[in-house]
């Protein structure tokens, strides 16, 4: 009878036209698309949920080095008590060849460049975010920060106003010691990244506010932040509190962290997004969601742009699959519309998704259309 027939009709079409294909590539498409073009401007998003989750964030915290310094301090001044400077500079090269602080590696570097002798050393330990120790000859060499030397009874009066010198030009500086006795100080300067206080402008431009989190003294973090134009400074942190300061940013804002140290993985690991330099130290690298692949700061600027871009043209190519299966569906149950014309409705609202997701990018479009037919 007819009105069977157009019941088959109209239950076929239904059918047809209700297929969840265009709304199930919808978002992945887009991300999809998102992640390749993060890829091809150097950005590796790691997870569908960090590309999604960036576009949240509305604050950006940077270490220092290795992050919005180049990552490779140089030795710039020394200061010997007993005047051999060479003899104070093999001493810290020796316990610090076991480190892989990159200030440890500049002072291998600057002793290497002297030709200077190293002595045998041992019972290396490291004291993270303070400074390392070992036994030379018998007696305990401490190498590290000024106020883990103070810490350890080393008297520091005599070397306070060359040390405030040195921290207010930006230098960091490392103190040398021998069985609780001063020896000496080096400093070492790192310079700023060519990219990032145009990094720094952009995200404020966006609304983004930026701070820098750093175990370095508060003196040489300001002056950094200062070229940067970072108002928020966060230093003297030691790395086990930079995970604690991160969950305090955290109760009022969505927070992105952006690192490269072994020092710098738990708050990696706490903060929103973990964005790590791709030049940075494994560790930092697994604990990251979102990893900078050309190690230039600006990526984090382009990822969160990506991030923003994705998710509008998740929201268009949702909004079109609906409208289909929205206008679709009703006229079908009338019976009006052969199921071919449903097949042919759905094979377009496909295309318009895939159009749509892949614009600009023809390429990626054939390619995308040439994987699915095989």
């Amino acid at each position: 009878e007819p009105a069977l027939e157009r019941a088959v009709f109209a239950a076929l079409t239904v059918l047809v036209m209700g297929y969840p294909c265009a709304v199930g590539i919808s978002a992945p498409l887009s991300i999809v698309r998102g992640a390749g073009e993060a890829a091809d401007k150097g950005v590796l998003m790691r997870t569908g949920e960090a590309f999604q989750a960036l576009r949240k964030v509305n604050k950006v915290v940077f270490d220092k080095t290795g992050t919005l310094t180049e990552g490779r301090p140089a030795v710039r001044s020394l200061y010997s008590v007993d005047g051999d400077d060479n003899a104070l500079l093999a001493l810290a090269a020796a316990v610090e060849a076991a480190s892989e602080h990159p200030l440890g590696r500049a002072v291998v570097e600057a002793a290497l460049e002297r030709n200077v002798d190293f002595p045998e050393i041992a019972d290396f330990q490291a004291q993270s975010g303070r400074g390392v120790t070992a036994h030379v000859d018998g007696t305990q060499v401490l190498v590290g920060s000024p106020r883990f030397a103070e810490a350890s009874g080393v008297e520091m009066t005599s070397v306070a106003d060359a040390v405030e010198a040195d921290e207010a030009q930006g230098h960091t500086v490392i103190v040398v010691a021998r069985d609780g006795t001063l020896l000496g100080t080096i400093a070492l300067g790192d310079a700023l990244r060519p990219d990032a206080a145009d990094t720094i402008a952009s995200l404020q431009s966006m609304g983004i506010r930026t701070a820098l989190l750093t175990g370095d003294n508060e003196r040489t973090a300001r002056h950094i932040a200062q070229q940067a134009g970072i108002d928020e400074v966060h230093a003297g942190v030691l790395p086990e509190q930079k995970a604690d300061q991160l969950r305090t940013m955290q109760q009022s804002q969505r927070v992105a962290m952006v690192g490269d140290g072994i020092n710098d993985a738990p708050a990696l690991m706490q903060a929103d997004v973990g964005i790590a330099m791709g030049g940075g130290t494994d560790i930092a690298i697994d604990a990251a969601d979102i990893i900078i692949l050309n190690s230039r700061v600006d990526a984090v600027v382009t990822a969160i742009h990506i991030s923003r871009w994705g998710y509008r043209k998740m929201l268009q190519n949702v909004s079109l699959a609906f409208l289909f299966n929205g206008i679709g569906i009703p006229l079908a149950s009338t019976g009006l519309i052969y199921p071919v014309w449903a097949m042919v409705a759905m094979a377009a609202s496909v295309t318009a998704i895939f159009i749509n997701s892949l614009w600009q990018r023809p390429a990626l479009f054939f390619d995308t259309v040439a994987s699915v037919n095989n």
